[in-house]
């Protein structure tokens, strides 16, 4: 048996529903999925005139997103109760909940500062999802909305284009075993508030647009099958009528001090894995504590390993001060010469600098 896994199988994932109580798992009854990764990657849906593809789609599960869901970090809480949402949205419909007393739209609008990960994340959710639902539904996709090639330069015709792109969508999801889940980046360049516009400051027809928007929005909402994610970086440039729409809105902001240690803690796990750092006793590294672990070693420290103690240390003071990631993150690979890495140079001290080296090319 051990030889027919290692032959067939490349990954085995283990998911534990915590909120059960139990620290422990019976594989005998444990739910077995086995899912083959789509490789095939995103394919476009060319424009009428052929300069700018309207969306690209890809079949999910996908190799592009394995593992996107487990190496995002936010605050506690904020991907389960997407997840739980998204599935009991798809549950109420299927079980023919009147929608009359119980109205779902399934629309998530994901809003916060530019680059905090919302579009990585719904494309996550939507991956996971598909592992989800595997068994109701022999087919999903992801359709990632283009939205710069639905404005024409002709007036009045950027409301028919996305009339044009629904109607495609609306294709899809006649297929009663297909999940689609359409993706709208930074919504407000297509649901752009109509205020603006009556006021003069946008041209007209971004009304038509907006009307043809919300309308098809609405046809979606008779089928099952679909839910639609969007993105916001400027949630006050999104008309009402949109936001109404939205059954949950979730604020995605920068990292806690938590979410910045364990980001900063896999960045360096794995350039430990791939040999580009190595530690400067020699010998194999230990393992970087993760929070709460470090947090529960520093009540007592004569628990730990001293070296591994206090390079988690570090790791957190460098989480601390720093209010920039990516900023760390490239102070972090800045190499000084003779090919010595200063981490977080922000949290740098005289007594406590922890410094790695590459290997050497001998």
């Amino acid at each position: 048996m051990s030889m027919v896994l290692f032959r067939y199988l490349q990954t085995i994932l283990f998911f534990l529903n915590m909120s059960k109580g139990s620290k422990y798992v019976t594989l005998a009854q444990a739910d077995l999925v086995i899912l083959q990764l789509n490789e095939d990657g995103p394919g476009e849906e060319p424009s009428e005139d052929d300069t700018l593809s309207s969306f690209n789609e890809w079949a999910l599960p996908a190799k592009e997103f394995d593992g996107l869901w487990e190496s995002l970090l936010y605050e506690v809480g904020l991907k389960q109760r997407l997840l739980r949402y998204a599935a009991s949205a798809l549950l109420f419909t299927e079980r023919g909940v009147d929608p009359c007393l119980v109205s779902w739209n399934r629309i998530v609008l994901l809003h916060g500062p530019p680059g905090t990960g919302k579009t990585s994340l719904c494309k996550a959710l939507a991956q996971k999802l598909s592992i989800r639902f595997n068994s109701r539904y022999s087919m999903c996709q992801l359709i990632e909305v283009n939205a710069h090639s639905l404005f024409s330069k002709w007036f009045s015709e950027s409301g028919k284009l996305v009339a044009k792109l629904f109607q495609k969508i609306q294709e899809m999801v006649e297929e009663e075993s297909n999940l689609v889940f359409v993706l709208i980046d930074e919504v407000e360049s297509l649901a752009a508030a109509r205020q603006a516009a009556i006021s003069g400051s946008e041209p007209s027809d971004s009304i038509r647009v907006v009307n043809a928007l919300l309308t098809q929005m609405d046809k979606l909402k008779a089928w099952p099958n679909v839910i639609i994610l969007t993105t916001s970086n400027i949630t006050t440039a999104i008309d009402i009528a949109f936001v109404d729409r939205a059954d949950i809105k979730a604020y995605v902001g920068p990292p806690t001090l938590q979410a910045r240690y364990e980001i900063l803690r896999s960045c360096i796990d794995e350039l430990f894995r791939v040999g580009i750092l190595t530690y400067p006793q020699g010998g194999d590294l230990p393992c970087i504590l993760s929070y709460s672990t470090l947090k529960e070693k520093l009540h007592c420290p004569e628990a730990a390993e001293p070296h591994t103690l206090h390079l988690s240390k570090l790791l957190h003071e460098g989480a601390e001060l720093c209010d920039d990631v990516n900023q760390s993150w490239l102070d972090c690979l800045a190499w000084p010469q003779p090919f010595r890495l200063t981490l977080f140079s922000r949290a740098q001290k005289a007594e406590t600098s922890a410094k790695a080296h590459r290997p050497s090319s001998g």
